[in-house]
């Protein structure tokens, strides 16, 4: 017998949905949004591996960062240096395979915060990959994710405007079916990332054309699934199941198959560019999706990892294409979407024996958006000398990243209750960036 747990691990859903009748989100999907409950929309891209941020915005004006890099290091903006480092501001340049995204930067549609990144000293990819998708840096024992709790303190958005009393009962009644759950929380890949685990539905697609059991291809093993699961018990898989066949209906009417970007815009290949292409479909078919996450990984370059060119410059090149592209593509809708990267640390400043760079701590981030205030590096720069390094070897914290975090969740997402989305941390507007507009 084919068991419950099976349908779940190898169905190609992932459906968190506790008591979720299918009708409504069937009727939340239906219904068209008017203007004014336009929804806004974060999409966030993790680059798992811890990213070397000193080499995606580099601190040229820091002597320091040339003595430690003999071999690495991006040379300096040069008059006339078309394949060279973007001048930002005179300190610090955009990596040459970011080039992409240079434009945006000019017309203030792209930030960077730098300096930025988890109070907690762990080097652990594990740990500290976990700290950053639950928010809860230092705290092992975290099970849910800091992007599912903004989905819990959130107003849906026809009723975005309104102040709640109870943000999280709000979030509850829709995932009870009285004003409808919707896919407000998308990831695209084959499992649910902690970041979007936790108490409100939140789905993971890992290919929105083959979206069902058994990938889509076999109406006859979905009918047996169904039969299987739809029964009268009532019960939390029931439901769940129940949910899950509605999404696959309302995903296939959406015809993803016959989607089309806007004319000009290719995605880069790879999974990458392919979740990025279903993200930008899934919100310009209006099916709801308020938070969609997306990953990027091959950072952890401790050999061989480059300057200008070389492994991080071809990772950092198709980060690149794929954000420009979801930009494009997307057009005037970007208007309502927020572009976030985060990794879950950065790399020591000085270089290893094997021409890469070892586990660090501070790291940068990247915001675009219509709603990012653009144009500027963030954040408090702490420098580059030995005093000023943390544990003399890597470029110090001076922003939270929950800073950053709650920034966007607040002043985009609407998120009302932030003490709901990141308990023991004071998420109070003093401590932002002025990230946005």
């Amino acid at each position: 017998m084919i068991s419950r747990r099976l349908f779940f691990k190898q169905g190609a859903v992932a459906l968190l949905a506790l008591g979720l009748p299918p009708a409504s989100l069937a009727q939340a999907l239906r219904t068209p949004r008017s203007a004014a409950a336009r929804r806004k929309t974060l999409v966030f891209i993790f680059q798992r591996g811890a990213v070397d941020g000193l080499n995606m915005v580099i601190p040229f004006g820091e002597a320091a960062y040339y003595r430690q890099r003999r071999s690495i290091a991006v040379p300096a903006p040069r008059r006339g240096d078309a394949e060279g480092m973007l001048d930002l501001d005179g300190f610090f340049g955009m990596h040459p395979a970011l080039r992409p995204l240079a434009e945006l930067y000019a017309r203030r549609e792209l930030a960077v915060i730098h300096a930025v990144g988890s109070p907690d000293a762990t080097r652990s990819h594990f740990e500290a990959q976990d700290y950053l998708e639950s928010a809860t840096p230092g705290r092992r024992s975290t099970r849910d994710g800091w992007l599912n709790r903004v989905l819990q303190q959130t107003p849906c958005a026809e009723c975005r405007g309104r102040t709640l009393a109870d943000p999280a009962a709000h979030a509850a009644d829709h995932a009870r079916g009285q004003a409808g759950a919707g896919l407000r929380g998308v990831a695209l890949g084959e499992a649910l990332p902690l970041s979007l685990r936790g108490a409100h539905p939140a789905l993971a697609l890992a290919d929105v054309q083959r979206f069902g059991v058994g990938g889509g291809r076999a109406a006859g093993l979905e009918d047996a699934f169904a039969r299987l699961y739809r029964t009268e018990r009532g019960d939390a898989v029931h439901a769940a199941a129940d949910e899950a066949f509605a999404a696959i209906e309302i995903l296939r009417r959406a015809d993803p198959a016959r989607y089309q970007p806007r004319a000009g815009v290719e995605y880069p290949p790879g999974e990458f560019g392919q979740a990025l292409r279903q993200i930008a479909q899934l919100i310009k078919a209006d099916v709801g999706v308020e938070i969609a996450f997306a990953d990027l990984g091959g950072w952890d370059t401790h050999v061989a990892q480059g300057g200008a060119q070389g492994q991080l410059a071809r990772r950092l090149g198709a980060l690149a294409r794929g954000i420009r592209a979801l930009h494009d593509d997307l057009g005037a809708r970007m208007d309502d979407v927020v572009v976030l990267t985060g990794s879950e640390f950065g790399r020591t400043l000085a270089e290893n024996g094997s021409g890469g760079t070892d586990h660090g701590h501070a790291n940068c981030m990247l915001a675009l958006g219509g709603a990012v205030a653009g144009g500027r590096v963030l954040g408090e720069w702490p420098g580059l000398e030995r005093e000023q390094l943390y544990e003399g070897r890597d470029l110090a914290v001076t922003t939270d990243f929950r800073d950053v975090f709650a920034e966007v969740a607040a002043r985009h997402l609407g998120a009302q209750r932030l003490d709901g989305v990141f308990p023991g941390h004071p998420s109070e507007p003093r401590r932002w960036r002025g990230l946005l507009r």
